[in-house]
């Protein structure tokens, strides 16, 4: 039988084992809460705004959101910065800021060009019988809105959302090549990872790159992102004339020579042409 004294001194260190941590725990769990009620705080603070009130004063937002003028300040300077809200120097009332306007036209048209392209992917990757991307721009990099797999047994698994480098694969190319000289000057200038041994990481080539795919109107990437795995991609238009993103066919190197996948260009430049100009854009789009 356990010693009566030695029993009470466990029940005492096992009694404050559990007092220290519940103090622990209840130390971080204000700082944890403080830092979510300053996101939301925030997100409500950008949708006090509206086309009632565009423009809105520190005293009237603390108001709405029930919190200190000094909370209000400090979000409102740190939206500032990051250009998702403006301060009127005349009447020093906020409004949203243009950065808001970029995250929104980025959904626009992620959703625009997703709803008109998916028919004609479908088409695309009936005649191809490959994996078909739709890619848009997101930085310097490309995110893929849509995927239609393969229905080969052997194929290659593209995941929606994913982002991908631009300068070392089809989808990037074809729209980076299109893009303004200070975007590609921004994706140049920082560091092109080597993902595979057969990527070309020197930005002079990659310039080269970009020229000759706006000669001729697609991209290919050769094992360059992904070890076998070779794609063609090319570029699709708004009303505007702007390249809002790519449509690509991929799949494995084994099955896809460098001839092969140049068969692909026909149906994937009359795809490209086609989503384009149910984007608004006119004639004489493909000019090879």
């Amino acid at each position: 039988m356990d010693d009566p004294l030695l029993l009470a001194n466990r029940r005492k260190m096992h009694a404050m084992n559990a007092s220290v941590k519940e103090t622990a725990r209840t130390k971080k769990a204000p700082a944890k809460r403080n830092r979510l009620s300053s996101v939301t705080t925030a997100i409500r603070l950008l949708k006090a705004f509206s086309e009632d009130e565009a423009e809105i004063g520190v005293s009237a937002l603390a108001q709405k959101l029930k919190v200190a003028k000094s909370t209000v300040h400090r979000l409102a300077v740190t939206l500032v910065a990051e250009g998702l809200l403006e301060q009127n120097p005349e009447t020093e009332r906020y409004r949203l800021g243009v950065g808001l306007f970029g995250l929104g036209t980025l959904v626009r048209r992620r959703m625009n060009l997703s709803n008109e392209a998916r028919p004609y992917l479908f088409d695309l990757r009936k005649l191809t019988g490959e994996t078909i991307i739709l890619g848009i721009p997101t930085d310097t990099e490309v995110m893929h809105v849509y995927d239609l797999e393969s229905p080969q047994a052997v194929g290659i698994k593209s995941d929606l959302g994913a982002r991908r480098p631009a300068h070392c694969t089809a989808v990037g190319r074809a729209i980076f090549a299109f893009a303004p000289e200070e975007m590609i000057e921004r994706l140049l200038a920082g560091p092109l990872v080597r993902r595979t041994p057969h990527t070309i990481t020197d930005p002079a080539r990659v310039r080269e790159i970009f020229a000759e795919v706006r000669e001729c109107g697609f991209a290919i990437e050769d094992e360059e992102s992904e070890p076998g795995i070779r794609a063609i991609a090319a570029p699709v238009r708004d009303s505007t004339g702007a390249v809002v993103g790519a449509v690509g066919v991929a799949g494995p190197s084994l099955r896809l020579s460098l001839e092969a996948i140049e068969k692909f260009v026909p149906p994937l430049l009359d795809t490209v042409a086609t989503i384009s100009s149910r984007l608004g854009h006119g004639a004489g789009y493909r000019q090879r």
